[in-house]
């Protein structure tokens, strides 16, 4: 029961999409990498920075990051190789960055004993030299990796399911009774669920079908929302299975339905674009109200674009207001004046960091005005 209810419900499918082969990387740029003009010449890395934020200090075009790092295609997966204390060195003739010290930088990948023991290196860099004192580190220092993007923001949305297939919550387990036959349930009190089954998962998350994920360019329906309610514990194994709700967010009752928790796996592969140009729409803002929901910086969007459609964990597009269409008096037709459409007005940039076949989520990392559903995403 339990590895059938993993397959059916997509939410759970967490799967980097495949890399294409090859060493080089597939974005060809069009224009040269302007460098800030109050950008450093050098950065010492602290905790808290990311990724992205570090290329800001040095570019407008973060998403542009692998590029002046010279990543290949696989170095994107795994970026965990800078850590707090790194000296970046900017060398503006060749238009690149590098860890002072560290020969290969870009190919290193920082993890474990080998990281532990990068202190005491020196030379190796092109824009002079900075000596680095010896550190000695106990234990692996993999986990003070400079993410890609603020993990904190994204952990719930890794671990709690965002989309369900259309029929994936059919053999879901389901609340069918409630402490003293409650109509709602709290944070303490006891549920019991039917379907549990076997299962030797002891942390659930409770969760209900939301809104129909509708493409707005052909009207087909990509998957379902699945309402976040809270978690729960079973006390008592059966079927019914006794639960205890641990935490609740919203309402619950009969015939809510329960998923297994797992650990979130944080992705951090480079912020880059996407290889070929790419455009779809943003279909929905995280906590909005459907398409009155607005968005800010670090606000949750879905995409009506997934792996099917070559979405990679990663990406980066840029976000555009459509522009509208509008009347000229001035140019006449038989049927009135003439109607033209705006261009579409870039506002922002957005991080994705969750794909399924036809869907995905992404951070929004950059906006000049609110986020709207049904705006532009295209490749920057």
């Amino acid at each position: 029961m339990h590895d059938q209810l993993r397959k059916s419900i997509t939410a759970l499918a967490f799967v980097l999409s495949g890399l294409a082969a090859g060493a080089g990387l597939a974005q060809v740029p069009t224009t040269p990498i302007a460098f800030k003009q109050d950008a450093p010449d050098r950065y010492v890395v602290v905790r808290g920075d990311t990724l992205w934020g570090i290329s800001e200090r040095f570019t407008d075009s973060p998403w542009r990051w692998p590029e002046i790092w010279n990543f290949n295609r696989e170095q994107l997966r795994n970026p965990h190789w800078i850590y707090p204390g790194d000296v970046i060195v900017l060398d503006r003739a060749s238009g690149t960055l590098s860890i002072a010290g560290r020969d290969g930088a870009a190919g290193a990948t920082g993890s474990g004993a080998g990281a532990a023991g990068r202190g005491g290196l020196e030379g190796g860099g092109t824009v002079g030299t900075v000596k680095l004192s010896p550190r000695v580190r106990a234990e692996s220092t993999a986990k003070d990796a400079i993410p890609s993007i603020p993990a904190n923001i994204i952990e719930p949305f890794l671990s709690r399911p965002l989309l369900v297939e259309p029929d994936g919550l059919e053999n879901a387990p389901t609340i069918i009774g409630t402490e003293d036959n409650r109509v709602i349930i709290e944070a303490g009190n006891r549920a019991y669920v039917r379907g549990i089954g076997d299962s030797k998962e002891e942390n659930w998350f409770i969760y209900r079908r939301g809104k129909a994920l509708v493409d707005p360019d052909t009207n087909v329906t990509l998957g379902y929302e699945a309402i976040y309610l809270g978690t729960a514990r079973v006390s008592r194994a059966g079927d019914p299975a006794t639960v205890q709700l641990t935490t609740v967010t919203q309402e619950v009752g009969r015939g809510d339905k329960l998923l297994p928790a797992g650990a979130p796996e944080v992705p951090n592969y480079a912020p880059h674009a996407p290889s070929v140009f790419m455009q779809g729409r943003i279909i929905g803002v995280y906590g909005g109200l459907g398409k009155l929901g607005e968005g800010g910086p670090q606000s949750i969007v879905t995409l009506n674009r997934g792996r099917a459609d070559g979405v990679e964990v990663g990406h980066v597009f840029a976000l555009y207001r459509p522009g509208p269409v509008i009347a000229d008096a001035s140019r006449m037709t038989s049927s009135g004046p003439a109607t033209f459409k705006l261009p579409d007005e870039r506002y922002g940039l957005a991080f994705v960091f969750r794909i399924f076949d036809r869907v995905s989520y992404a951070l929004v990392m950059r906006v000049t005005r609110p986020v709207n559903a049904l705006d532009v995403i295209q490749t920057p």
